[in-house]
């Protein structure tokens, strides 16, 4: 609470000598920094002082610096800074707090070097080319008793099943500290602080442990284009601000404006908010051994209000904030990803910084959700375009497919006036024919097109309605859903080559060779170096139709077996059976190749042909 100031301490403090911003706790204390460059006095306050505003007062350090060494404040201590301005004393929370005790409670002390890694530190993410992503919500991944959210310990518990469906890293939605209990996370009042109610600090760093014991990369992600807007440890940090603005760590002008707070947009521009924002997604992937970040919806980074095509809303400053951190990642860490949610199909996202781009390994695409959904969404037939299908596979940002990220559901896609794939197809039945054999049509596309894969929790198993973050997901459906679970697991090997039949879909060939829009049929080739083994070619029926003789082109000759048959009842006991037989390609040319060959398929059916090395 504010307050009138009282008389200080005439001792003069002396800066800290140990390095580093915020709490740094070492033997017989702890270092404090902080930057507040419109402060008269600073003082620390906590346990280990009877939170007294004057006993431990900080130096200036020069610059807006401040920093004291304090003894007797060790790990699991509660502090806050006290800031005097202009005749007022405020009392605020340090901005790179690891923990807080809730998101309007006090800064607590944490030990960066207490938690045992042991092997961990040998760890390496899978390439891109094998990665299957698995985007996941702390809160209702796996609930625990009593109407609270899940934590990430009960979170630890249901890993296994990821790790079995065969996914090989998990996406986890934002972990910074946040209001309340229930959130997206997408209203972070801390960009360090690890919430609360998910179980703090040491609890994702367990849960990263545990990850990566399973085979499972972790990817956080994290918001930057903006800030909270309530319980914000940043807000007028010291005192000075415009008037109804942030302060020191916000634009204070019309930038400041976002869709999520009228001014919660950091200052892109200031050389101490751009080391706070690249500091912390630095934390991330050293200090808690992340390997990845995906970046919340960065067009509101690079523009103030979305329109790219406006230069007088466009925003320099966070353009050069994204090269920056990127480069600093690829220096020191090449092998961890870092993902833009920006949904423009800018391909601008993936270009190297030093050829103008924003740096960025991958970026969710547009050009591929949307299409597909519309495709698989069409109440009729005659509405599915292959040609938007086609487009929606050859689609990439630059020379290489693994710019994309390819998905028929995210959180985003499944939530804010959209629901599950099976819901949109099937809302009065979705968990009934329609809506089996159409979403796990989408689940194909995303799992053989050239592109890194992404499912969102509970996909799998068909979960249905919209995505809540008070509604946790229903694992019994992995029980009734056993088959379309079984399905989606069989995709992730093929995906991933697990029987060196299927090498193809890790490369980046691809050519859509047949399109049948009457019929709604379409055929591609996957293929990395080519030849059996390697070669992959995947047909997709999209109409209520079996066919038991139709002719496509092949790109070899020989026999070509069926690997997968979405049909087999084994997924479903409704599913037809319907025969996918093997075949053999002759020297018939067709669709533009050499060879061709006659397949079956049942109604709304892929079907995964391969040769034997």
């Amino acid at each position: 609470m504010d307050s009138e100031i009282r008389p200080v301490e005439a001792d003069r403090p002396r800066p800290a000598r140990r390095p580093g911003m915020g709490a740094v706790p070492g033997p017989g204390g702890t270092a404090f920094r902080v930057w507040a460059p419109h402060a008269t006095r600073v003082a620390v306050a906590g346990d280990f002082n009877g939170w007294s505003e004057t006993q431990d007062p900080l130096a200036p350090e020069g610059q807006g610096y401040w920093s004291a060494e304090v003894a007797g404040a060790g790990p699991g201590a509660r502090y806050c800074y006290v800031i005097d301005h202009a005749g007022q004393r405020f009392s605020r929370r340090d901005p790179y707090a690891r923990q807080l005790d809730h998101s309007n409670g006090p800064s607590v002390i944490v030990d960066p070097h207490a938690f045992a890694w042991g092997e961990d530190e040998r760890f390496r993410a899978p390439p891109w080319h094998e990665l299957v992503i698995y985007e996941m919500h702390v809160g209702t991944f796996n609930d625990v008793p009593g109407g609270a959210p899940g934590d990430l310990t009960a979170a630890i518990g249901r890993l296994a099943h990821v790790a079995d469906l065969g996914a090989n890293a998990v996406q986890i939605m934002p972990l910074q500290e946040f209001p309340g209990d229930f959130s997206w996370g997408y209203n972070p009042a801390s960009a360090f602080a690890i919430e609360s109610r998910y179980g703090g600090y040491d609890a994702i760093k367990a849960f990263v442990k545990a990850a990566h014991a399973l085979g499972l990369a972790v990817i956080i992600d994290v918001v930057y284009n903006h800030l909270g807007p309530d319980d914000l440890i940043l807000w007028q940090f010291d005192g000075w601000h415009e008037p109804g603005k942030g302060g020191i760590y916000f634009y204070n002008d019309w930038r400041s404006r976002t869709p999520w707070t009228e001014s919660g947009r950091p200052d892109y521009g200031r050389g101490e908010v751009r080391q706070y924002l690249r500091d912390s997604a630095l934390y991330w992937l050293e200090e808690l051994h992340a390997d990845g970040l995906r970046w919340d919806m960065t067009l509101y980074i690079r523009t103030v209000d979305g329109n790219e095509a406006d230069p007088g809303q466009t925003l320099p400053d966070g353009w050069s904030l994204m090269q920056w951190i990127n480069r600093e990642i690829d220096a020191r860490y090449p092998w961890k990803i870092s993902i833009a949610e920006d949904l423009q199909d800018n391909p601008w996202l993936t270009v190297a910084a030093e050829d103008g781009g924003a740096a960025f390994d991958a970026q969710w695409a547009a050009n591929f959700v949307h299409p597909v959904r519309r495709t698989l969404i069409a109440a009729r037939d005659e509405d599915r375009s292959m040609a938007a299908l086609r487009d929606a596979i050859l689609g990439r940002y630059g020379g290489t497919a693994l710019t994309r990220v390819l998905y028929t559901e995210s959180h985003d896609e499944v939530a804010n006036g959209k629901a599950r794939l099976p819901s949109e197809i099937a809302p009065d039945d979705p968990g009934g024919w329609f809506a089996r054999k159409r979403s796990t049509l989408g689940a194909a596309l995303v799992l053989t097109a050239p592109g890194i894969p992404m499912l969102f929790q509970g996909q799998e198993f068909l979960e249905d309605e919209w995505f809540r973050d008070v509604d946790p997901l229903d694992w019994s459906k992995t029980r009734r859903f056993a088959g379309i679970l079984a399905l989606y697991r069989d995709l992730i090997r093929l995906r991933r080559n697990w029987n060196d039949r299927s090498r193809g879909l890790t490369g980046q060939g691809v050519n859509v060779f047949h399109l049948n829009d009457r019929d709604k049929v379409l055929a591609f080739h996957r293929w990395d170096r080519g030849g059996p083994g390697d070669d992959v070619v995947v047909v997709l029926n999209c109409a209520n139709r079996a066919w038991d003789a139709y002719r496509i082109g092949l790109p070899r000759g020989g026999g070509w077996q069926v690997v997968l048959n979405s049909d087999g009842s084994g997924y479903s006991p409704d599913f037809g059976d319907h025969p996918g037989h093997p075949t053999t390609a002759e020297a018939e040319p067709r669709d533009g190749l050499g060879f061709s060959g006659t397949i079956g398929f049942g109604p709304y059916t892929c079907l995964v042909l391969t040769q034997r090395a």
